[in-house]
């Protein structure tokens, strides 16, 4: 996999100093709902691109037991933040995942990841034997007002390296046509966060929330402000 110099020489590290742990808890708990509620029970489970390793953590915590994870990280720096969490039941590599030849994993989770990989296609293939199942979360940034207020789509590329911009049926199309059965999904919203952008989208945050209920699809085309949750095999 090209690995772009930035999460390399710590400049990503720079621009995002948190690498979003504030997030982690809430990001934990959206996985832990489509686990429970698909009746999943993994002995082994496996981050890639794993950050600072706080979304495992969080999970290391909530199920612990039995299950056994491992977090792949390429940044340095940032693998650094997670040899803090370590413990028995709870490892980190500093290493591209798609260099792995002999893994195998229960599930693996690809959790706000695609968007950043230059070639997601080739990534998807090469990880698709290496567990039975995979967890994905993809922030769908391919709505309406995005393309009428461009100056969103240039920050998430400038300041968090997202070079792909996705709604839920180009993330559903594009995993069917890799051969991957899809099992479950459903919307996260991750503007409830409270991270604070600005007026605008505090003003756009009303809609995002009242009229989801209404039409949720529609909303999310139209608005953004969700992610997309969605288990395969």
């Amino acid at each position: 996999m090209n690995i772009p110099e930035k999460y390399l020489n710590g400049e990503y590290l720079e621009k995002n100093p948190t690498w979003d742990v504030e997030d982690s808890p809430w990001k934990a708990e959206q996985i832990q709902k489509i686990i429970e509620r698909n009746n999943l029970s993994p002995d082994s489970i496996c981050e890639i691109g794993c950050g600072a390793g706080e979304i495992l953590n969080q999970l290391h915590k909530k199920i612990g037991g039995h299950c056994s994870f491992t977090g792949y990280e390429i940044s340095p720096q940032a693998h650094k933040i997670c040899l803090e969490k370590e413990s028995e039941n709870l490892k980190f590599k500093l290493k591209d995942f798609t260099t792995e030849n002999d893994v195998n994993f229960d599930m693996l989770l690809l959790i706000d990841i695609i968007e950043h990989i230059e070639d997601y296609f080739s990534f998807l293939k090469k990880i698709k034997d290496k567990s039975k199942y995979k967890i994905l979360h993809i922030p769908l940034e391919f709505f309406a007002v995005s393309a009428v207020y461009q100056s969103f789509i240039m920050n998430q590329r400038k300041n968090v390296g997202h070079l792909h911009y996705f709604s839920k049926e180009t993330v559903i199309q594009t995993l069917k046509e890799l051969d991957y059965e899809i099992i479950d999904y459903f919307y996260t919203p991750g503007f409830s966060l409270g991270h604070d952008y600005g007026l605008k989208d505090r003003l756009i945050n009303i809609p995002r929330k009242y009229l989801y209920p209404l039409n949720n699809d529609l909303t999310v085309r139209i608005f953004g402000g969700y992610s997309l949750m969605i288990l395969v095999k």
